[in-house]
C-alpha cells in the first residue's frame, strides 16, 4: 500500500492537456502534442476537432501548418467546474502566463 503509481490515472482529461499545450505553444506540433500528453496523433486530431467545434479554440492555416488560438474566457464544461473559466484552469496550472 501507499506505493505511487502515477502513471495510471491523471486528474486532468486529456482534453485539458492538449488545450493546455496549444496554450503554452500556439503552433506546437500534432506530433509533440501527443508525445507529450502520451495519446496517439489520431487522438490529439480528434480532441482538436473537439474543442475546435465546441469553440474553445479557433485554428488558424498557416501554409501548411497551424496555429491555435485558445478562447480563454469561456467556462469549463462540467456542472462542478462550468463556474471556472479557462483562463483559472491556466492559472492553476502554470499561473498567470503559460510561458
Amino acid at each position: 500500500m501507499g506505493q505511487n503509481r502515477s502513471g495510471s490515472w491523471t486528474f486532468l482529461t486529456n482534453h485539458s492537456h492538449v488545450l493546455l499545450c496549444l496554450l503554452r505553444d500556439p503552433s506546437v506540433r500534432i506530433r509533440d502534442i501527443a508525445r507529450e500528453v502520451d495519446i496517439t496523433e489520431r487522438a490529439v486530431q480528434r480532441i482538436i476537432a473537439d474543442l475546435d467545434e465546441s469553440g474553445y479554440i479557433e485554428r488558424i492555416r498557416d501554409g501548411r501548418n497551424n496555429t491555435y488560438r485558445v478562447f480563454t474566457d469561456l467556462h469549463l464544461r462540467h456542472p462542478i467546474e462550468k463556474h471556472k473559466t479557462i483562463s483559472d484552469l491556466v492559472k492553476m496550472v502554470f499561473g498567470e502566463s503559460p510561458q
